[in-house]
């Protein structure tokens, strides 16, 4: 049988993730650098969340790991955008949450 590794997996389910949130962002016709730079967060995510040894269940590294990445980019948006932070900062939540479930369950 085979079996993916903690990079491999976090790889593959943080480009799932950057799918389900750029598929929005696409449909809203946002600039493809845009979609690129969450696509690509989501990518580090994964890849952070799976190999992180922190001591914390999957969901809660998952949002903390989504939250530490999206920082920097959050305060340029704040910035330029305020009222934007609120969906981006519930599919960041949301999509965390997630990506950390799974990849607790398929590690163990």
């Amino acid at each position: 049988m085979f079996k993916l590794n903690k990079i491999q997996l976090g790889i593959i389910f943080g480009t799932i993730v950057g799918l389900i949130d750029i598929t929005p962002m696409l449909i809203q016709k946002l600039p493809a650098w845009s979609n690129f730079s969450a696509f690509a967060m989501w990518v580090v995510v994964g890849l952070m969340t799976a190999t992180t040894t922190l001591p914390l269940t999957g969901a809660l590294k998952g949002i903390i790991i989504a939250y530490l990445i999206f920082l920097p980019t959050g305060i340029l948006i704040a910035q330029a955008e305020p009222l934007s932070l609120i969906p981006i900062c519930t599919m960041t939540l949301m999509l965390g949450i997630l990506l950390g479930y799974f990849i607790e369950k398929l590690t163990d």
